[in-house]
């Protein structure tokens, strides 16, 4: 850099100025000018005083607050000068002057030492805070000199002990003032940091939403897997319900990354905004279910890939987690050890449950490269990183984080060249939380399963022991049936209100026997019967086909008693809230800038029979609403010339009764609390954040007409 261009940094880095800065160091100074005129002159009786120089001092703080407030570029390219010559005249010289004047009188020589203190807060630069204490204190002599140039001084201090002190007073001062600008800077940064995460975490939903959206459109379009369909020549039903399959699965997987996309983006928002973790979404699960079903949704890029994961879960033990987050935290983990195996096709990953007395452990070890003594010492700090190649992982502050919610922790063992192993460790639960727990879920649900028929489809005694044995605290009828065939015979002879169905029997399996009881086979109040798939595959493997072969959700074995119990209250509960044959000929009007976003949301209204028109913004809204034809309106939040919430307050202002009251249900990608209740405050009745879950925007519309 050259000596001009360091002169000009030293002056940048010397005028920090905000307007608050100015605004109360101005009436600060201006109000104290002309108070302590009047205190040191009548109530201390200092030998000099000077009226015109406290008032000048006390106009040129006054008009810094005036002038900091022009916004023009003349303004601002003169104002620096202005306030260091401000500075210089209210600090420096003011106050050396009346130290010279006054003899070196001692209330003035610690009125010296605070001007210094006062003058490094508002100059941080070194070089700027000299020149200014040199140029009003030199000012400062040559004025007294001008005045007074027979003056006689006779300080009657020590000179060495003060100037000593004056000397530390400048070095500490600019010192403190220097560390806490760093720290400063520092916090502005992370706070940039988190902002510039928090945006990026909430512009990801609208994408997010959109790819959401189209693959439930992909997936609407894809055939039903059916058996009354004619074949391409020289094919077979097998041949085509593979490809099926796989397109489902295909399907299947995205729609799981979105989701848990989505909920990722949730977490980085709270993170940003420092809101603490909710234990309320906590819930008991198997430590088994839980990992196997977080290696089964993890995007494995080739089947070599997920040989080299190796899962130990023979010591299985409960855990109160909130799912996603545990998801996270291995999904981490696996992810960071995968990048140090792909030189090493020979290593593995071992992920392992332990059982203990007072904790139990997951643990994931892989025979890496290990990483190194100082950078596991540091692995959990915040904000650090290191290279790939030394071998650590991102994220792991953050699951470090979600392992003291779980009121437990993550710890990292590792020896170079040989093997890295993380355990992670949680509280053991004893049986009477369990028994508690089960309890409040019990009660929590006895309501809906009360004297409800449930049909129970499996060729394994043992599976349908397992469901049988959950549900035997409700008030239900239980009925069960080996195969498909023998399940529609049941179904022809009484009446049931659910059906778990397995989706691989003989004679009959789930799929076939489903198909059978939509078109009606077993009686035609059973074609829209609630049916629960219940199967040894992955759920990201059957998510897709199960639903568009006509079930309403799936639960993967091994299932415990909370998966069954809250599987099917949640169907029931569905079952119930989405009353679907209410949608017919309803008039919904989607307002939202993007045309993506509305030609997905009108494809899959139309499905259910709802007719739908478009509103560009949401001034487009309000014009179109005027005509009070609309049942509910879907608006979102960020639209241009008029947005949701403007377009909302000024629907429920219309003098027009249908249009007043007309339901408004709003979404937005901004998921704070605040942003939902000045929606609820705006005149909106609900609230969905994008990317839209389509069953919950189902259920609300529902809600409300």
């Amino acid at each position: 850099m050259s000596f001009s261009g360091y002169i000009r940094t030293c002056i940048k880095e010397g005028t920090q100025i905000s307007r608050f800065n100015v605004t109360w160091g101005g009436w600060l100074s201006s109000i104290g000018q002309m108070f302590f005129y009047v205190l040191l002159t009548y109530g201390f009786h200092m030998p000099y005083e000077n009226f015109a120089i406290r008032l000048t001092a006390s106009l040129l703080a006054l008009f810094s607050i005036v002038f900091v407030r022009i916004d023009t570029p003349v303004a601002r390219k003169y104002f620096p000068l202005y306030w260091h010559f401000s500075l210089i005249f209210n600090l420096p010289f003011l106050f050396t002057l009346f130290l010279l004047k006054n003899n070196f009188h001692e209330l003035w020589l610690y009125w010296e030492i605070f001007m210094i203190f006062v003058l490094i807060a508002f100059v941080p630069h070194w070089l700027m805070l000299l020149f200014d204490l040199l140029a009003g204190v030199l000012a400062a002599f040559v004025f007294s000199l001008l005045t007074t140039p027979a003056i006689r001084l006779n300080p009657d201090f020590d000179i060495p002990a003060y100037s000593t002190v004056l000397f530390f007073t400048v070095v500490a001062g600019y010192l403190f003032s220097y560390s806490n600008r760093k720290g400063q800077l520092a916090m502005e940064k992370n706070s940039a940091l988190q902002a510039l995460a928090g945006s990026i975490a909430h512009e990801m939903r609208n994408p997010l939403g959109q790819v959401k959206l189209n693959l439930e459109i992909i997936e609407q379009q894809l055939p039903v897997r059916r058996h009354d369909v004619a074949f391409p020549q020289g094919k077979t039903s097998d041949d085509l319900f593979n490809v099926l399959d796989s397109l489902y699965q295909h399907v299947a997987w995205c729609q799981i990354a979105v989701k848990r996309g989505s909920q990722i983006i949730s977490m980085i928002l709270d993170q940003v905004k420092e809101k603490p973790v909710d234990k309320g979404s906590f819930a008991y699960a198997s430590a088994s279910v839980m990992t196997r079903k977080a290696i089964n949704e993890y995007g494995f890029e080739t089947c070599e890939e997920r040989d080299k994961l190796i899962v130990d879960d023979t010591h299985d033990f409960m855990f109160r987690i909130n799912e996603t987050m545990y998801v996270f935290v291995l999904f981490n983990l696996i992810k960071n050890a995968l990048y140090f195996l792909e030189s090493r096709p020979e290593s593995r990953i071992y992920v392992t449950l332990e059982k203990g007395q007072d904790y139990n452990s997951v643990k994931v070890k892989d025979t890496g490269p290990g990483i190194s003594r100082e950078n596991v010492e540091k692995l959990f700090d915040p904000y650090f990183t290191a290279s790939r190649k030394g071998g650590t992982g991102l994220g792991l502050s953050y699951c470090q984080r979600v392992m003291h919610a779980f009121d437990g922790d993550i710890t990292c063992d590792s020896v170079e060249g040989q093997y890295t192993e993380f355990v992670l460790t949680f509280p053991a639960v004893t049986q009477g939380e369990l028994l508690i727990s089960r309890e409040r879920l019990i009660a929590e649900n006895r309501a809906l399963f009360d004297k409800k028929r449930i049909l129970v489809v499996d060729d394994k005694e043992h599976d349908r022991k397992v469901v049988r044995e959950a549900l035997q605290p409700f008030a239900v009828v239980l009925d069960e049936a080996g195969d498909g065939k023998s399940a529609l015979g049941k179904l022809e002879m009484a009446h049931f209100d659910l059906v778990v169905m397995n989706l691989s029997m003989p004679v009959l399996n789930g799929y076939e026997a489903t198909e059978m009881i939509r078109i009606g086979k077993a009686g035609e109040e059973y074609s829209t019967i609630p049916i629960v798939a219940y199967t040894e595959q992955p759920y990201g493997v059957v998510q897709g086909v199960v639903k568009k072969a006509g079930m309403q959700d799936v639960m993967t074995k091994p299932c415990s008693d909370y998966d069954i119990i809250r599987t099917i209250a949640a169907v029931f509960n569905e079952d119930q809230s989405i009353a679907l044959h209410r949608l017919q000929g309803r008039k919904i009007l989607v307002a939202d800038d993007s045309a993506i976003n509305r030609t997905v949301i009108v494809r899959l209204l139309e499905r259910y029979g709802i007719e739908v028109e478009e509103a560009l913004n949401g001034k487009d809204a309000l014009r179109k609403s005027e005509t009070g034809m609309f049942d509910l309106v879907l608006m979102d939040i960020g639209m241009p010339v008029v947005d949701g919430l403007q377009a909302t307050r000024q629907l429920r202002q219309s003098k027009n009764p249908e249009v007043s009251t007309i339901p408004v249900i709003g979404f937005s990608g901004e998921s704070d609390e605040e942003m939902i209740k000045t929606a609820l405050q705006a005149g909106m009745n609900d609230y969905l954040v994008k990317p839209v879950d389509m069953r919950q925007l189902l259920q609300k519309i529902t809600a409300y007409l």
